[in-house]
């Protein structure tokens, strides 16, 4: 899968200090689903002032496919059909010792949409679902202004994603 993007700890916060030297690797996966009117699924993270792509991290031996559908019925409240690769991007986030690998796809809903099924983090940061077109989408990511430490990481990360989808589907 292709390379897209690495952040790194001191591009989002020039002053840290963290250096990284022991990060644990996490494995993640992410998706651009698309609905039947072609808008785009985001999470509005409404607490903490920022959207982001449906995904989250790869469980124990779980397949990606299977991390990425299970992603998308606990946030968004779909089921999908995984198409292709977007790529990968690697965040550096030294200050909680953690190397993210994140993969993404394409996606298309499968049946209709649904009720998410969200859980601890994502109840208490407010996840709500919201379909836009990718226009739209970009626009929201980018013009977020998150206030935790990994909001600025996804908000990179989501926009490089958002932009790849599009350029793909011209």
């Amino acid at each position: 899968m292709e390379l897209l993007r690495v952040i790194k700890e001191q591009e989002v916060y020039p002053e840290s200090k963290f250096l990284g030297e022991n990060n644990k690797i996490r494995k993640a996966v992410r998706a651009v689903i698309f609905d039947n009117e072609n808008k785009v699924a985001l999470i509005n993270v409404s607490k903490h002032n920022y959207y982001k792509l449906p995904g989250g991290g790869i469980e124990g031996d779980e397949s990606v496919e299977s991390a990425l559908r299970r992603e998308c019925l606990e946030e968004v409240g779909c089921d999908v059909f995984v198409g292709e690769e977007l790529g990968r991007i690697i965040e550096y986030r030294n200050q909680w010792e953690t190397e993210q690998e994140s993969s993404c796809y394409l996606a298309k809903i499968k049946g209709e949409k649904g009720e998410p099924k969200l859980v601890g983090y994502e109840i208490d940061s407010e996840f709500k679902p919201v379909w836009v077109d990718i226009n739209e989408a970009i626009k929201l990511v980018e013009d977020a202004k998150p206030d935790t430490y990994d909001g600025p990481f996804i908000k990179i990360r989501d926009s490089v994603f958002l932009k790849k989808a599009k350029e793909m589907l011209k």
